[in-house]
């Protein structure tokens, strides 16, 4: 098989992929906003895809549905640049393409949120599942902190603080765009943002109030040590992690890792 995009398949092409067993699909769910003066407004959905990618053939037998690319994402309205959608309408969207999959024959569907505005929804329909979809798995990771947190460890392998790592175009993610889209990463602009701690307080702050609320420039982090070989490291790692959690989740379930 020549790619595993579904976006990049033909109808039939895809038909028999699934009657041979790739019965698993792995969905990403980006977002188009800010990312601080040096990252482009599609980072979240470019890295979501390319780890939605990585995850789907470390699963096997997997295909990879087209990455979602707008997500909730209110609270960097302030901004230029973004677009955000209700959560009710990111939820229907996910809905529909839950059925869509489950029409085309899927029987284990992955929702994989690169955006922190994603995973209270994402989980929500993953909850939703075993009423909805009785039989097929609906399944993903929707663990905010616990992504976060695997963010922080990964940069620290190369001595790189959490504050500086960060949440949102710091270290980790700039790092991982200078591996993926060097071209359209802004070097001359690299800035520090909010490099405090990021834990439940700082998260329910900005989702109540908005980036500005620790922010000025919309990053949270210090790109300044950003690599994109390390950057590479951290999206196999992530990879990694993702297909790990993935395979925790017994096959029956709709409860994710």
């Amino acid at each position: 098989m020549q790619t595993i995009r579904m976006e990049e398949m033909t109808w039939p092409e895809i038909r028999a992929a699934v009657e041979g067993g790739f019965t698993t699909v792995i969905v990403g769910v980006g977002s188009t906003e800010q990312h601080g003066p040096h990252l482009p407004t599609m980072t979240d959905t470019r890295i979501g895809d390319e780890l939605a990618n990585r995850v789907a053939r470390r699963v096997g037998h997997a295909l990879q549905a087209r990455t979602i690319p707008v997500g909730c994402s209110e609270h960097h309205l302030v901004f230029g640049g973004t677009v955000s959608l209700r959560r009710e309408t990111l939820k229907a969207i996910l809905r529909d393409y839950v059925d869509s999959l489950v029409r085309c024959g899927f029987t284990r569907i992955v929702l994989l949120p690169s955006h922190g505005g994603n995973f209270a929804t994402v989980q929500e329909v993953i909850d939703e599942a075993p009423t909805t979809h009785p039989g097929v798995v609906v399944t993903g990771y929707a663990d905010l902190l616990g992504f976060g947190a695997f963010s922080e460890e990964t940069s620290a392998r190369f001595g790189i603080s959490a504050g500086a790592s960060g949440g949102h175009a710091g270290e980790n993610e700039t790092s991982m765009m200078l591996a993926l889209e060097p071209r359209l990463v802004r070097r001359d602009r690299f800035a520090a943002g909010y490099v405090g701690p990021l834990g439940a307080e700082q998260v329910k702050t900005i989702f109540e109030h908005g980036m500005t609320a620790l922010t000025a420039n919309g990053v949270l982090g210090d790109p300044a040590d950003a690599d994109g070989d390390k950057g590479e490291t951290y999206l196999e790692l992530f990879a990694e992690f993702l297909a790990a959690r993935l395979a925790d989740v017994p096959r029956g379930s709709s409860q994710p890792g």
